[in-house]
């Protein structure tokens, strides 16, 4: 049977400024009662009163500073969380455990995954986290730092392999909807997701996740220079694609504005030497070398 999760509660504690009041005050009776009846058992009584009473006031004594919280156990028993700030008193027989509650961040080893594509990469991400549940990070954790750390590596790494690093085909001019989500292309949902894999994973030790973000990725050594010279061919197909689409449609205005204004009667083979120029000259990525015809097409 799996054992309940602990839950952090308010803990029964007071100013620790009335309890310093309250313990001079006992001192003073104390002495007091020795000077007006000094007997021995008023000796022995007020010295074992005064002690006593200047030890309970005294002793349940400690300072919490501004987003720091005191976990009192009585015997080994939870009894509550203690996070009010500055000097406060509880009662001396329960331990204080205090735990800071401040945000803290770390930024995670770069790590080798495969994507979901089976391609090598290195991923990285910068998390940040604070305590929420103190009694949670206490008890049912045996150290929640030491937890943080291996379940942040886990959630990285299943991140990596649910998400490819790019969508190398995607067909471009796709709507948005239909778009694949990548590691390299979906930073606000890649985000996102890893934030809810991480507090998943951190609900058990009563930690909440701020803020993480990838600060690293890139593909591996070993297959990064393939990827990129894959990169730089598409990118200079793309490039091609975009020349040729402008050239056509350069070519189809000329062939139109020369029909509309009349200014030469072009048959079907003179346009046809028209295009294949005019797409080598718009087309060609060196410098064009102008050549003057002196005959025609037929002769």
């Amino acid at each position: 049977m799996d054992k309940q999760a602990s839950s952090e509660r308010a803990a029964r504690s007071a100013s620790g400024f009335a309890y310093i009041l309250f313990g001079v005050i006992a001192v003073a009776l104390a002495v007091g009662l020795l000077l007006v009846r000094p007997s021995p058992a008023t000796v022995i009584g007020g010295l074992v009163g005064g002690f006593f009473a200047l030890w309970w006031c005294w002793g349940g004594l400690y300072i919490l500073q501004p987003n720091q919280a005191a976990l009192l156990m009585f015997f080994g028993s939870y009894r509550g969380t203690d996070r009010h700030e500055g000097l406060r008193w509880a009662n001396p027989f329960n331990a204080k455990v205090k735990m800071s509650v401040r945000a803290r961040n770390f930024n995670s080893e770069k790590l080798k995954v495969n994507d979901l594509r089976g391609n090598p990469i290195e991923i990285a991400a910068a998390i940040v986290w604070r305590v929420d549940d103190t009694a949670r990070a206490s008890f049912d954790v045996q150290d929640f730092d030491a937890y943080v750390l291996t379940q942040a590596e886990a959630a990285v790494r299943h991140l990596a392999s649910r998400y490819a690093y790019d969508n190398l085909d995607e067909v471009e001019g796709a709507p948005v909807a239909a778009r694949e989500i990548t590691l390299r292309s979906g930073t606000e949902e890649v985000g996102t997701a890893l934030r809810q894999e991480l507090q998943a994973r951190f609900s058990q030790a009563g930690i909440v996740v701020v803020d993480a973000k990838l600060t690293h990725l890139a593909y591996a050594p070993e297959i990064a220079g393939a990827m990129l010279r894959r990169q730089q061919a598409e990118a200079v197909v793309a490039a091609r694609s975009k020349i040729v689409q402008g050239a056509v449609g350069m070519v189809e205005l000329a062939l139109k504005g020369l029909e509309e204004r009349g200014l030469v009667q072009l048959d079907d083979e003179r346009k046809a030497a028209m295009v294949s120029n005019l797409l080598v000259v718009l087309c060609s990525d060196h410098d064009v070398s102008p050549i003057v015809n002196a005959g025609t097409l037929y002769t």
